[in-house]
């Protein structure tokens, strides 16, 4: 690949980014039969549909006010949501597998059958969050606040479901 090639490439990859808190966008690069490459660009998250059902895979959300959101069933698989505000959020049924929310505040947030296998609660504010029927395997939960957290059901770190 020639060097004007590259520059070309480098450029589209700039002006891609977009979503995801500026995002990250990427293009693949096509080898041609001449031994040049062509760019193609890659889809980017688009993380600015906050709603039901969206796809928030990988976003980063990091110190987000995102208070009373409505997530329900909404995929946040490796999301950021590190120091985010997420009071009284509902996340019923989403998948928030290998989700970073350290310090988040989540007090007062729904998470009935979410998916936190693997996610990182490291001094997450969990006072009265409703965690019933949750998967937490492989969750890191040091220095959570579960005061008053509804746990029943929940698929703890370990395997054990809570009472």
């Amino acid at each position: 690949m020639n060097t004007g090639r590259l520059l070309a490439a480098l450029a589209l990859t700039s002006a891609l980014m977009v979503g995801c808190s500026g995002g990250s966008a990427t293009a693949s690069l096509t080898p041609s039969p001449d031994g040049s490459s062509t760019a193609t660009p890659i889809a980017t998250q688009d993380c600015t549909a906050i709603e039901a059902f969206a796809d928030l895979q990988g976003c980063d959300f990091a110190g987000a006010d995102l208070d009373g959101a409505y997530l329900w069933s909404a995929n946040l698989a490796n999301a950021n949501l590190t120091g985010a505000s997420l009071i009284a959020a509902t996340f019923i049924d989403a998948n928030l597998t290998g989700a970073n929310l350290t310090d988040a505040a989540l007090s007062g947030a729904s998470l009935t059958g979410a998916n936190l296998t693997g996610a990182n609660l490291t001094g997450a504010d969990l006072d009265t969050a409703d965690l019933t029927g949750a998967n937490l395997i492989d969750a890191d939960l040091t220095d959570a606040n579960l005061t008053d957290a509804n746990l029943t059901g929940a698929t703890m770190p370990d395997g054990s479901i809570h009472p």
